[in-house]
């Protein structure tokens, strides 16, 4: 089983890169992102306990992130593989993914970590909330504050897994094909 984290900060291109890298290793992707936007939009208790977290611009608190994705790895039988996009983002979630992932006799293959400068993040999360429509995206202060945190919370997971020598970092910057192809070499080395 092939288990990815892909790893980078807001506007890094994960979700687009996922895409790329379900297709090719027939992964489920799991996007705390997309699960939190799915648990908000159905108004579940965990949802809207998310949105006021989210809609400051801060980590929604691991237990409620946990439990939802526990629900969602269970809900697949027999996966090639998943892609977690989003998760972990801190040591505590790291290990607690580990955990529940050994206990499916499942472990993380690899952390691929998309590597990009923070002004570009601001652009591309810019451009992406004039396409997209996600509020989270389109006000600086709050780009700012999701750069900030990743920086001083996030980050630091890469050294988890770098201690299991299962961290690679993909240099971010380039045409999506170009990026595609870093992270298929990656896998595949």
């Amino acid at each position: 089983m092939l288990n990815i984290v892909l790893f980078g900060p807001p506007g890094a291109g994960k979700g687009t890169q996922s895409e790329r890298l379900i297709e090719r290793y027939g992964l489920v992707h799991l996007s705390t992102g997309d699960i939190f936007r799915a648990n908000i939009k159905g108004e579940t208790e965990l949802g809207l306990m998310a949105k006021s977290f989210m809609d400051q611009g801060k980590l929604v608190p691991d237990e409620v992130t946990i439990n939802m994705l526990h629900s969602e790895v269970l809900k697949h039988d027999n996966p090639k593989g998943f892609i977690f996009d989003g998760f972990p983002r801190t040591n505590a979630q790291a290990l607690a993914l580990d955990v529940l992932l050994d206990g499916l006799n499942a472990p993380i293959s690899l952390m691929l970590a998309l590597e990009v400068e923070e002004s570009e993040l601001k652009v591309r999360l810019l451009k992406r909330a004039e396409s997209s429509g996600r509020a989270d995206d389109a006000d600086p202060a709050i780009i700012e504050n999701r750069i900030r945190v990743y920086n001083n919370e996030t980050a630091p997971v890469k050294a988890f897994y770098q201690a299991q020598n299962k961290f690679k970092s993909i240099d971010g910057i380039g045409t999506i094909d170009e990026i595609t192809e870093r992270l298929f070499a990656a896998i595949e080395a």
